[in-house]
């Protein structure tokens, strides 16, 4: 919505010490349209492709782990080197709240998302330590959703 005074959009900032106005969404990456940016030419901080690896760790963790510890978790209980850059999501113990881990070749990611109200509806149940997700499942997760109750297509199938 723009400011009939100023003419500029209110949800841009000017940011302290730039002559110029900076919407929050063009600080992330490169919004040219070049690489990593999506089909609408917008930054993407993370790309999940269908070859993505996620795995959910099916017991909740401790929520004060940082980087370091998640990653010890994910070599020493899931069997898997967090370095070879799949994705690992992890919940706590009351499933208000989820941390994804992800290693980009550069450094480690930590994200975290917390709800503001209730918790999150399903999580996999099985003797395993982890579960394998598929990259469009992901976001259904995140948005408390049921992965497997959504009834998507099969991820590959025979053209003809």
């Amino acid at each position: 919505m723009a400011d009939n005074l100023t003419n500029r959009d209110r949800g841009r900032i000017r940011a302290t010490g730039w002559g110029v106005d900076v919407h929050p969404r063009s600080r992330v990456g490169n919004t040219g349209g070049g690489p990593g940016a999506d089909v609408s030419g917008e930054a993407l901080m993370l790309q999940l492709t269908p070859q993505s690896r996620i795995f959910l760790a099916v017991e909740p963790i401790d929520f004060r782990a940082g980087i370091d510890r998640l990653a010890a978790f994910c070599r020493e209980r899931l069997a898997q080197n967090p370095l070879e850059g799949a994705v690992y999501v992890f919940r706590n113990r009351r499933s208000t709240a989820l941390k994804v881990l992800f290693y980009d070749g550069q450094g480690f990611w930590l994200c975290t998302k917390r709800l503001s109200q209730g918790r999150f509806q399903w999580w996999p149940r099985t003797q395993t330590t982890a579960w394998r997700l598929s990259a469009r499942e992901l976001p259904i997760l995140l948005w408390n959703g049921h992965p497997q109750a959504a009834h998507m297509a099969e991820d590959w199938r025979q053209v003809a």
